[in-house]
């Protein structure tokens, strides 16, 4: 199997049901704007999985547990934080193509720090060192498949979506990653 293959495969698999895809459908239902979202997406999965890849193959053996442990877990809090911050726009007001942009590329790049796909990115990036951009790129491919359906799934019933609600057990649940890291 190739190097692209295999990246593609390690994350598509390892995004299910993870809290990146939770991040999707909570982002397509506040902007309701799909193609920004996904361009943030891609651009925050390609910064992040580049780095993870680097930091795989150059500084993998210098971190020690408990500041990984430390640095997932205080990423958690804050999104679980940041989730429970309602939508400031009325429904009226327009929403600049640079909002749902800057958000999402933000959130997606922060939520990957410490998350399992990041973490296979950079066993990938140390494994494959002479294919690092085959990494990224399948990387990438791998955490679009998993996120886009999911966005546009969620821009077509974000109008039936009780938004409160979701924030809530969004933030719930990054809590209890939070508090899942630091005992485990």
């Amino acid at each position: 199997m190739s190097v692209l293959a295999i990246s593609i495969t390690t994350v598509a698999l390892a995004e299910i049901g993870d809290k990146t895809q939770l991040l999707s459908l909570l982002l397509a239902s506040r902007y309701r704007k799909p193609i920004p979202i996904i361009a943030a997406i891609f651009l925050a999965t390609i910064a992040n999985h580049a780095l993870a890849a680097y930091l795989g193959v150059v500084i993998a053996d210098y971190l020690t547990p408990q500041v990984l442990t430390w640095v997932v877990s205080i990423s958690f809090l804050a999104m679980a934080a940041w989730v429970l911050i309602p939508d400031k726009l009325d429904d009226d007001e327009k929403i600049s193509n640079r909002g749902p942009f800057v958000a999402s590329f933000i959130a997606f790049f922060i939520a990957e720090i410490g998350d399992k796909t990041q973490i296979a990115t950079s066993i990938l990036g140390a494994q494959y060192a002479d294919a690092l951009l085959m990494v990224i790129l399948g990387t990438t491919i791998g955490m679009l498949i998993a996120n886009v359906p999911v966005v546009l799934i969620g821009k077509l019933s974000a109008d039936k979506l009780p938004l409160t609600a979701i924030r809530r057990v969004t933030a719930g649940l990054f809590l209890l990653l939070a508090v899942g890291t630091i005992l485990v």
